[in-house]
């Protein structure tokens, strides 16, 4: 009898979560689908998943319309905010959680409290120095500014703080010099942690419209999301298959990375909850 009722909690629980991760995966599925329908029947009734008719006309559109420079843009955006906000917070990290140094707990709390003010705050002050740098309309204001800020430093400090003292003495006996330890002692170690902290960031990025729409003028530097608003039309009229094939070509190349660090991202979660 008590396997029984086992068994048919089991089944419910994974019919429970079947039918979750279906209505979870449909908005992509219905996303792919529609990239690849004629325009008059996207809003047909009652609507079908797989039309008779689909086509590549949507995606020879946008590639028309400069979909690989923008998707390059957007991934040097991306991927080199991300590699220099890693080596920068993981310095200041090593920094908060290894040395001791007069202040270190007042500048410490300084970095947090940055974190309650509104990035709108943010947004004048820092345009004007871009105006005043000569960086409007390049990459810089998009990358510089967020190369090190104050969550992937107490991230880091919180992870790094974890790693024994021993360790890190026994590389200085050893001769290793103090960027030496960082490189070859803590990178290693903390590799499911950056992985954890790359995807954020690089996530962030990748799907950020706000500052692009600021700095960026030029279409020839636009990233994918300035491409879609770029493509919206009146009401009624918008590109609606093109759209959902700008939307596929964002969201495809962060599914293959999350794929590929899908252990390491659950690594670095799991360790920074049990640490």
């Amino acid at each position: 009898m008590t396997n029984l009722r086992s068994l048919a909690t089991q089944i419910a629980v994974y019919s429970l979560l079947t039918l979750i991760a279906f209505f979870m995966i449909l908005p992509f599925i219905w996303m792919l689908s529609t990239s690849f329908k004629p325009q008059d029947e996207i809003f047909r009734s009652p609507p079908i998943l797989i039309s008779p008719n689909m086509s590549l006309d949507g995606y020879r559109y946008i590639v028309d319309l400069g979909a690989l420079r923008v998707l390059w843009n957007t991934f040097f955006i991306a991927f080199t905010s991300t590699a220099l906000s890693l080596f920068f917070c993981t310095l200041g990290g090593y920094g908060f959680a290894k040395y001791r140094f007069p202040g270190r707990g007042a500048l410490f709390a300084f970095l947090l409290g940055t974190m309650i003010i509104p990035s709108a705050v943010l947004m004048v002050p820092t345009y004007i120095i871009m105006l005043k740098l000569g960086w409007l309309d390049t990459y810089w204001p998009l990358i510089i500014p967020g190369a090190a800020n104050a969550f992937g430093i107490f991230f880091m400090r919180q992870y790094i703080s974890t790693i024994s003292d021993e360790l890190l003495d026994a590389a200085r006996i050893d001769g290793c010099s103090e960027f030496g330890i960082f490189l070859r002692c803590i990178l290693p170690i903390c590799t499911p942690g950056l992985t954890t902290l790359g995807l954020i960031f690089f996530m962030s990025s990748w799907n950020n419209y706000l500052y692009p729409s600021i700095y960026l003028k030029s279409p020839d530097k636009f990233t994918l999301p300035l491409l879609m608003v770029q493509m919206q039309g009146p009401p009624g009229y918008s590109l609606y298959r093109e759209w959902m094939g700008v939307a596929v070509v964002s969201i495809v190349p962060l599914l293959i990375i999350f794929l590929i660090f899908q252990r390491r991202f659950t690594e670095g979660i799991t360790a920074g909850a049990i640490k």
